[in-house]
């Protein structure tokens, strides 16, 4: 008896609250996010030139003046990462008399969700 209650409450509420929430398509979900508070997120933005990989007994060796060989070529263009998920790719460039990169490829969605 307690469940048709229940049922007759559901029905008497409404269209607003009969489980409709639950049918929302994920348009739906994405228009129920405020832009704002997203935008108000921070993220991380880095730039990888390269990386290397050294054993801690040649890592102990390095002092002020040591070269650390990079994998990369001169030239190759480097990441853009945002929160360590690579979404871009580009080049140094100065903007008065700091470093800046210019994207030169923007990685698409699809093939950042490959990497995942």
């Amino acid at each position: 008896m307690a469940d048709s209650e229940t049922e007759v409450d559901v029905e008497e509420a409404g269209p607003d609250n009969t489980g409709a929430e639950e049918n929302l398509t994920e348009e739906a979900v994405k228009e129920k996010i405020d832009q704002e508070v997203l935008q108000t997120i921070p993220v991380t933005i880095t730039v990888q030139v390269g990386r290397a990989s050294l054993k801690i007994r040649d890592l102990l060796k390095l002092t002020q003046g040591s070269v650390v060989e990079l994998d990369r070529i001169a030239g190759e263009p480097l990441d853009l990462l945002v929160n360590n998920t690579v979404v871009a790719q580009g080049e140094i460039v100065l903007v008065n008399e700091r470093y800046g990169i210019r994207l030169t490829r923007v990685i698409p969605a699809t093939d950042r969700m490959k990497n995942i």
